[in-house]
């Protein structure tokens, strides 16, 4: 008994381990679908995303017959209230990144992931009680060097990196505590605000301000689709941040920021510097 429930653990971590890394991969690729909505305020395109986020869930929960599960959530008050805490983390981080990335910011969203592991570290080893290995230790005192090489180095507070690794650190750290499986507690996350987007999505409407529907069907079909773009590496690192520790989770998401760099040097052409490259070679 003991050696089958090693082997699914372990079959478990292994499933988490890709889930992560396909996560964080989209999720450093996601700029240039950004791009596309360029002409659609960042608030329109975080309401738009809890909306259809939300519907492509109940299509999918339905398929998979898990009502039961969210039911469960529900009952339980503090889930819920980690679900709560984990969406409004979330959409903040949502916000600042689709607006740093629709400026010509994404280098500075490349730093703010680059913290981010070392929030996750932070919190992992301070609220959870994680041990770090000397290895892992060394590798985050460098990380770190890299990091506070480039914040000094940038000309000014890197305000939007620091919100950042803020907000999507503590979604982590959130997530984890909530306890619950992957597409059940996103679902929770995002429906539990879903009042409020359409709310603002009524109010631009009045204001004749809506974006949707009279930029283009072309416009409309990006903003739909925000619903899959979302759910889909959301719910990864929902299974993920399950199975692994948070400390596993935290170096995971380089992967993330090295993408996102090497679109807005190479791509979109942002300033490559002496300090990115120190930074980026002491992170590596």
């Amino acid at each position: 008994m003991s050696i089958s429930r090693k082997h699914s653990g372990q079959s478990h971590e292994t499933s988490a381990l890709i889930a992560g890394i396909a996560a964080f991969t989209t999720w450093g690729l996601i700029p240039v679908y950004w791009k596309l909505l360029v002409k659609v305020p960042a608030s329109e395109i975080i309401a738009h995303r809890f909306v259809w986020t939300s519907l492509f869930l109940v299509g999918l929960l339905s398929w998979q017959h898990r009502w039961l599960e969210v039911k469960a959530v529900v009952r339980s008050r503090r889930a819920t209230l980690y679900c709560l805490a984990a969406g409004i983390a979330v959409a903040t981080n949502w916000f600042f990144f689709i607006y740093a990335v629709n400026i010509g910011r994404v280098i500075e969203t490349s730093l703010g992931y680059f913290m981010t592991p070392l929030v996750n570290v932070l919190f992992g080893a301070i609220l959870l009680r994680e041990r770090l290995t000397r290895w892992q230790i060394v590798s985050v005192l460098l990380a770190a060097s890299g990091v506070l090489y480039l914040t000094f180095g940038y000309g000014r507070f890197p305000w939007i990196a620091v919100t950042l690794c803020t907000t999507f650190g503590l979604y982590g750290l959130l997530r984890k505590k909530s306890g619950t499986a992957a597409i059940p507690g996103l679902f929770i996350e995002t429906v539990l605000l879903v009042p409020a987007a359409i709310a603002y999505l009524f109010l631009l409407k009045t204001k004749g301000t809506l974006v949707f529907d009279h930029g283009g069907w072309w416009l409309s079909i990006l903003l739909i689709s925000t619903g899959v773009v979302t759910a889909v590496p959301l719910f990864w690192f929902g299974y993920a941040a399950r199975y692994l520790r948070l400390t596993t989770i935290g170096f995971l998401q380089y992967l993330a920021p090295t993408g996102s760099f090497f679109l807005g040097v190479f791509l979109y052409h942002e300033p490559f510097t002496r300090g990115h490259l120190i930074t980026f070679g002491l992170i590596w």
